[in-house]
């Protein structure tokens, strides 16, 4: 694995990736949709993996429910 591949995105990296405001991640984060952590100092930290495959995901439902 490449050192500086990145395990977690940030809150902010997630509001330009879904092009959506900070409390639509903070709902995802509330319903438990992805893995994440709250760091001592409150920041939050989603998994890539998790995150990656959630999105994958969606795209799929979404894929199915256009046909």
């Amino acid at each position: 694995m490449n050192e500086k591949e990145k395990r977690c995105y940030s809150v902010a990296e997630l509001m330009v990736m879904l092009d959506v405001g900070r409390q639509s991640i903070y709902s995802l984060l509330k319903r438990k949709e992805f893995s994440w952590v709250k760091l001592d100092s409150g920041i939050y930290r989603i998994s890539k993996v998790s995150f990656d495959q959630w999105l994958d995901h969606q795209e799929a439902f979404a894929m199915v429910q256009e046909e």
